[in-house]
């Protein structure tokens, strides 16, 4: 399709191909792409803005560079010389397709704004924080005792507190004679584990806070915590912009090593989200940023190493070697954020491999090492990591399920935000739906009802795969079945397979065939992790199974267990334990002990790569079967409390038997 570009948006991932010299905003409005317009294409509103990615998209077999798009127009040469126009972007109803490209939908341009579902879960944490304020007063200088200031600093601090001081920052020594002066000699010392000076005000201070950070491929989100109540007082979270760059890790790392510059280009990008979001909690929470003194960040590997400017490029291929896999003290300066001069920031440790210190944090936040019990946690995202075992062994593995959990790479797919389709109900019977959206809690069938909906998120595509295969429309291996179309309009072909249609009308939102693949494909990656890990084991069954991160919180269980994402458990053992990752960050910032058991747990991790285990692709094969090939399907209906389906014609029932084979990949 030489003559037809392809057009790449992100973040929603729509893709297509427009001839040349097609306007940007009419192609994204045809790949029903939330992109915001109010002048009806003139030029005018400038809110239509786009920022496009350049360099070599592997995953898309693209180039992608500026002047893919025609020139500035007139209009736009007005709107930059305003200010309206920022540097660097296009308006998309006057910039018209010239080639191949990969434009980003910044969040400002989006009608409906993604949410960020990583909010900070209530814990019970004991308190002991690495960084405390020690309100001291010094004796003054004499002739008599000519004592330095640091060591009658010093001095006060071992006589009221029992605080021996070894070491201090040379900005304090800088402003340490003009600080006591200033105060006549009241001063509050922060001190961090108990032995290095950090900071010194003036006068009396009780307050000292940090910062928890869940640095996610997808989403970032940050915690604003006063380090000695423990409260949590501003919670932010935004799309990380990497996404431009690509959906899921492989690509991120594939753009890394294909275009010069490009793992400086996405650390730059990250690091000034994680910025904008210290600066933005801080103001929210009244406070004033050089006050935040500790900062810990947790990440999958790929998104640690680019946040502290290591190559990613290792971690393309075998034997996936971290440049570093211990935990990470430096200046909170060094990873770019302008908090004060005392800030440090803390790393967390990771596992191995594609076990990065995201799992890390869930293991702080779960404490599988602390249980008897055999658990199975599974953080959920682009890329699942898996970390499975009790009290007496602990393994762990990562699993390429890829975006489509999240909305991407499916025909009306779309990430979390207000007006998407979140939950979905098809009767049995009669085959309707009936779905609820983000925003509104009620369901579409009720009065008042009236949001049209511009698609489906994560967790609305898998209760809908649920609910039609529990319904009869989706069989065992995945096919939709075209027979059922005699029964029900919603059942329409579309070529050689058949869809589902949710909402009739503008937009039309529709199940496709290949969306069904596209959630068999990732479910089936993050079971076959998961029966990986249980072989290394010796066990058939799991005590338990925690879905964490942002789009396990979402997932109800039951229909968890229905796709058989996860492994067969007691449906009331299978459980969401939220934003562990972001939970464990919070522990880790908020008490020093906990951290170095951390560094101690992760260390007898043992780590399984599935991209060489050559059971990984057999269990794989098993679980594209729904729920999966091993899975009793009347003990599953019965454990999680469903009606059996309507009784069928003889000829059909004897058909839907035989195509419940799995299919073979």
């Amino acid at each position: 399709m030489a003559d037809q570009p392809l057009v790449v948006f992100t973040p929603s991932g729509r893709r297509g191909h427009f001839a040349v010299g097609t306007p940007l905003l009419s192609a994204a409005r045809r790949l029903g792409v939330d992109l915001d317009s109010v002048c009806g294409g003139r030029g005018i509103c400038t809110r239509c803005q786009v920022r496009v990615s350049t360099g070599e998209f592997a995953k898309h077999g693209i180039v992608s560079a500026r002047d893919h798009l025609t020139g500035l127009t007139d209009r736009e040469q007005r709107q930059l010389a305003t200010g309206r126009l920022k540097e660097g972007h296009r308006l998309s109803c006057q910039a018209c397709v010239a080639g191949d490209l990969v434009a980003d939908v910044p969040e400002t341009s989006q009608v409906h704004r993604q949410i960020v579902r990583k909010r900070a879960a209530v814990r019970s944490i004991r308190i002991d924080p690495l960084v405390r304020p020690m309100y001291v007063e010094v004796a003054p200088p004499d002739l008599a005792r000519p004592a330095a200031h640091l060591r009658r600093l010093k001095a006060s601090l071992r006589e009221a507190f029992g605080v021996r001081v070894t070491e201090a920052d040379t900005h304090v020594l800088r402003k340490l004679h003009p600080t006591l002066e200033a105060s006549g000699y009241r001063a509050t010392a922060f001190v961090r584990e108990r032995r290095r000076l950090v900071d010194l005000r003036p006068g009396y201070r009780d307050k000292v806070y940090g910062l928890a950070v869940d640095v996610g491929s997808t989403t970032l989100a940050v915690h604003l915590c006063d380090l000695l109540s423990g409260e949590v007082l501003a919670s932010l979270g935004r799309m990380n912009p990497q996404i431009r760059f690509g959906e899921d890790l492989m690509s991120r790392v594939s753009f890394a090593m294909m275009n010069e510059g490009g793992a400086a280009e996405m650390t730059q990008a990250i690091r000034e989200a994680l910025d904008d979001l210290a600066s933005e909690a801080a103001a929210a929470a009244g406070v004033e940023p050089e006050d935040v003194l500790e900062v810990t960040v947790a990440g999958n590997p790929v998104m640690h190493h680019l946040l502290l400017g290591l190559d990613p490029a290792p971690l393309g291929f075998a034997p996936f070697a971290l440049a570093t896999d211990e935990g990470t003290e430096l200046s909170a300066a060094d990873i770019g954020l302008r908090l004060g001069d005392a800030s440090r920031a803390y790393v967390l440790p990771c596992i191995a491999g594609h076990v990065g210190a995201d799992a890390a944090g869930v293991v702080l936040s779960e404490m599988p090492y602390r249980r008897k019990e055999v658990t199975l946690i599974v953080d959920v995202g682009t890329n699942a990591e898996l970390v499975l075992g009790s009290s007496e062994r602990l393994l762990a593995a990562s699993s390429p399920t890829g975006p489509a959990f999240e909305g991407a790479q499916l025909s009306c797919g779309q990430r979390a935000a207000p007006g998407v389709i979140e939950r979905i109900r098809i009767d049995p019977d009669t085959l309707e739906p009936r779905y609820r959206v983000i925003g509104d809690d009620r369901w579409s069938d009720e009065p008042g009802f009236e949001p049209a909906p511009s698609g489906i998120c994560g967790s609305g595509i898998v209760e809908a795969i649920a609910e039609l295969f529990l319904a009869g429309i989706v069989l065992a291996d995945g096919t939709i079945d075209g027979t059922l179309a005699e029964r029900s309009p919603r059942i329409v072909r579309t070529g050689r397979t058949f869809t589902y249609v949710v909402r009739r009308g503008e937009p039309e939102i529709a199940i496709t065939q290949n969306d069904v693949r596209q959630i068999q494909l990732a479910k089936a990656a993050l079971y076959a992790g998961a029966r990986l890990l249980m072989d290394r084991m010796g066990i058939e069954a799991v005590e338990r199974v925690t879905l964490a991160g942002a789009f396990g919180s979402q997932i109800d269980p039951k229909y968890a267990l229905i796709l058989g994402m996860v492994p067969d458990c007691e449906p009331g053992r299978v459980t969401s334990a939220g934003n562990a990752a972001g939970t464990g960050a919070r522990i880790a910032l908020l008490n020093r002990r906990l951290r170095r058991e951390l560094e101690r747990v992760v260390r007898d991790i043992e780590k399984v790569e599935t991209a060489v285990e050559p059971r990984f692709q057999e269990h794989f094969v098993d679980a594209m079967a729904i729920p999966h090939r091993s899975a009793p399907y009347a003990k599953l209906r019965a454990a999680v409390d469903l009606p059996s389906p309507p009784a069928e014609p003889a000829g059909r029932a004897a058909r839907h038997r035989r195509r419940r084979r799995p299919a073979r990949t």
